[in-house]
């Protein structure tokens, strides 16, 4: 399979060769990344250490298959074909835009390969173009099966000649997302320097992943349920300006009507907008790209002698310092405190991947408000009303159980032998050090935030509600990294995938917290026998009772425990 998508993507070997990049150590470069992508381990199973996972591409092809039956209901279930088209084609533009975001930058900006390559003569187009086209095939390899239902039903529905086109409005999508994405990550490079960029781009992804993730959910309550699926694009003229009515647009050449006259010329804009940004990427943006790549990594280990410098000359204790004293009694769980804070805060991949949790809880709250069909005004006015804060404290879980995920995740994770060379008797006293700096650091003010609005428009007589919710949530925690795997801070690869026992465990865990916030809902919702507040406070005794020994067994791992999860 990559052999084939290898000579697709060098049939315009003129047109990169007038681009100024060398073909033969372009086709070389994308047939060795290619064939190290089909060795790594797959999404989903079980890895095998001992041997290299191979046939990696074709798992991830069906998994595409069954995500595209998505991408195919606005096809099916909008009668107005261009919109139809449109929304379909637009869920897969945003998919393809949050995976090049939050994913794929790092191919890009990769440079690991700098001994390798850059010492060789090979230019920036080159270069560029590599790892450009590297993206592209692996897009291609993901969103070719994930459009495969869609591209049935167009052939089904609409006949032979959009069965026949649908294709190339698919490519032009890929093509679209990859170069505008990275056009613009490349003006940032450029204008900002090797010194800003990291910072910003991780901030940007952030902020796109929130700006998605609330589109997804918001943005249908925009549409008039009562209309049902009997919408037309007339309905929402403003959608004209989106990439994907331009394509959609291409259907007018069909035959099939127009029903926003005067934008059969946006198909054009399909074309020529991501060939305009390949353009100024390759000519004006490629050169000293691989200057500004080694910049990177020279940025990075001046940041960190800056860092380790300051700690020495300032010659006092820190914030966190003081914190882990505080809250830990024994050397080893101070140390897995300090280690978790630092490092939270250096990772760029644990930022990414859990700072953008927090606005998904405001964001999922408002789309359960407005679920109803009211009005935001009115279903503000009557939040007061309704026990809907007891879901807002809740969905906290949601954030402490995304942040133990990626806590034992690292880039670095070889460098984790230094907590078996440590004398350390049993490795609980890391853990519980490492889990009480997330809870801390993370859940701890982001449920006080959560409590603040809670009192503001419920009244105080909702604070013995926030201490159960606080005591309920960190059971649900304790409980999840108890039952879970248990492993160092930031001591594992991202390769290693989840078993199906882990699964089933991480379903379990979260029951626990849909049964905890389930029966203190009811308890607020009904007053039993006007034993209400008795109620609340024998539920608060039992579920600090039951954290108290889920904690002292966590606390208290052994070696026997941490060799059996690096096993599995």
């Amino acid at each position: 399979m990559n052999k084939l998508f290898l000579k697709l993507v060098m049939l315009p070997s003129g047109l990169w060769r007038g681009m100024g990049a060398d073909t033969e150590q372009l086709k070389a470069i994308l047939g060795i990344r290619l064939k190290m992508d089909d060795r790594r381990p797959a999404s989903l199973g079980r890895p095998n250490r001992k041997k290299e996972v191979k046939n990696a591409t074709w798992k991830n092809m069906i998994i595409s298959i069954a995500m595209g039956f998505i991408y195919m209901l606005p096809l099916i279930t909008v009668k107005d074909v261009i919109f139809g088209l449109s929304i379909s084609l637009g869920l897969l533009l945003v998919w393809l835009s949050l995976m090049l975001i939050t994913d794929f930058s790092n191919i890009l900006f990769d440079t690991r390969d700098k001994f390798i390559i850059l010492p060789r003569p090979v230019n920036d187009a080159t270069l560029v173009l590599s790892r450009l086209l590297h993206v592209f095939i692996y897009l291609l390899r993901l969103v070719l099966p994930m459009s495969l239902p869609a591209w049935i039903v167009m052939g089904i529905r609409y006949g032979w000649p959009s069965a026949v086109a649908f294709p190339f409005a698919v490519l032009l999508i890929v093509v679209f997302a990859l170069f505008f994405v990275n056009f613009c990550y490349l003006m940032l490079l450029k204008f900002a320097g090797p010194q800003k960029f990291k910072e910003i781009i991780n901030y940007f992804q952030i902020a796109v992943s929130v700006l998605f993730f609330a589109a997804v959910y918001l943005i249908p309550r925009a549409f008039d349920p009562d209309k049902g699926f009997n919408v037309s694009i007339a309905d929402h003229p403003g959608l004209k300006f989106l990439p994907s009515y331009w394509l959609a647009v291409c259907w007018h050449w069909l035959g099939y009507p127009l029903y926003l006259p005067g934008t059969q010329w946006f198909s054009i804009l399909a074309l020529l907008v991501p060939l305009a940004c390949f353009w100024i990427l390759i000519k004006f943006l490629a050169p000293q790209f691989a200057r500004n790549i080694g910049g990177l990594d020279i940025t990075e280990a001046s940041e960190q002698k800056i860092q380790v410098v300051g700690k020495s000359a300032q010659g006092k204790m820190k914030f966190y310092h003081k914190l882990a004293n505080a809250f830990n009694r024994s050397d080893d769980a101070k140390a897995g405190f300090m280690i978790t804070w630092l490092q939270t805060s250096r990772s760029r991949t644990f930022r990414m991947r859990v700072f953008p949790t927090f606005a998904y809880v405001p964001v999922y709250f408002v789309y359960l408000l407005l679920s109803k069909g009211e009005s935001f005004k009115d279903a503000w006015h009557e939040m007061p009303e309704k026990p809907g804060y007891i879901i807002l404290l809740y969905m906290c879980a949601f954030v402490m159980m995304n942040a133990m995920n990626y806590l034992y995740i690292s880039e670095q994770y070889k460098a984790a032998w230094v907590y078996h060379a440590a004398p350390l008797k049993t490795p609980g006293g890391v853990l519980s050090g490492a889990f009480k700096a997330l809870w801390l650091k993370y859940l701890f003010p982001f449920f006080a935030v959560l409590s603040i609005f809670t009192i503001t428009f419920w009244g105080w007589k909702t604070l013995p509600d926030i201490i159960l919710a606080l005591v309920n949530v960190t059971l649900f925690a304790v409980c999840m990294v108890r039952v879970g795997a248990r492993h160092f801070p930031f001591s594992t690869s991202e390769q290693i995938n989840q078993s199906g026992y882990r699964v089933i465990r991480a379903f379990l865990s979260m029951f626990l917290a849909f049964v905890l916030g389930a029966a203190h809902y009811f308890l607020v919702k009904q007053d039993i026998l006007g034993l209400n507040t008795i109620l609340k406070l024998v539920f608060l005794l039992l579920s600090s009772g039951f954290l108290w020994l889920v904690w002292n067994s966590y606390a208290n791992t052994s070696w026997a425990v941490i060799q059996k999860a690096d096993q599995q």
